[in-house]
């Protein structure tokens, strides 16, 4: 059986002196770990690396702002006394290191599986894409997609025929270094639909599912 990888946390913290000590201790716990002053460095770190909970300083400038694009579980460090932001885990500080680690392992237990592979080639009508090489071709013919689109293809490839939200999309794009903002991410959608839909006002592949997102659906 192989060892399973030690779970990736990012540690977004304005004061040095506890994003240090947090570094050293949840290493002793078998974690891996990274930390991150403000938001800018936590961009920077969010758009090489992947991790697996995010530890963020719930009064750090801009922290609601990325909060709300990041796919990644957040655990919010609270000021005591302070309200915990709605619908996010939240411990307050200071905290016991022995609390902090259960709390932390209970929200990864509930992480959901990683989902199955998607399929190597998707057909789309007369088009298909290669996951694998971001090739899209309508039968013989190649048609071109800038990095952006092979990248939102790739996403939607990961389960085709589910909805995936503009948060996501907005996280993971950031993460490749692309443009990610939520009106960024519509226009590119709109784009994308002139390259694989036959009636991209009426898109039969690249559906809009309202509240949800969108949803690419293959044949």
């Amino acid at each position: 059986m192989t060892e399973q990888a030690p779970a990736h946390l990012l540690v977004i913290d304005r004061d040095e002196r506890l994003r240090d000590l947090l570094r050293q201790y949840l290493k002793t716990q078998g974690f891996l770990v990274s930390a991150a002053r403000d938001e800018a460095h936590a961009g920077r770190l969010l758009s090489g690396l992947e991790f697996d909970l995010i530890l963020l300083d719930a009064q750090l400038p801009g922290a609601n702002t990325l909060r709300a694009a990041l796919a990644t579980p957040v655990l919010c460090l609270t000021e005591k006394g302070a309200p915990a932001p709605k619908d996010t885990n939240a411990i307050a500080k200071p905290f016991e290191p022995k609390a902090l680690c259960e709390t932390i392992n209970g929200i990864l237990d509930r992480r959901p599986p990683p989902p199955a592979p998607g399929p190597r080639i998707l057909r789309l009508g007369p088009l298909s894409f290669d996951v694998e090489s971001g090739a899209l071709m309508d039968d013989a013919t190649p048609v071109r997609l800038t990095a952006t689109e092979i990248q939102l293809m790739r996403i939607f490839a990961e389960k085709p025929g589910q909805p995936v939200g503009r948060g996501e999309l907005v996280a993971r794009l950031g993460r490749e270094g692309l443009h990610a903002k939520a009106r960024a991410v519509d226009v590119q959608i709109t784009r994308l639909r002139r390259k694989v839909e036959a009636d991209p006002k009426n898109p039969r592949h690249l559906q809009t599912v309202r509240g949800s997102g969108y949803m690419l659906v293959v044949d």
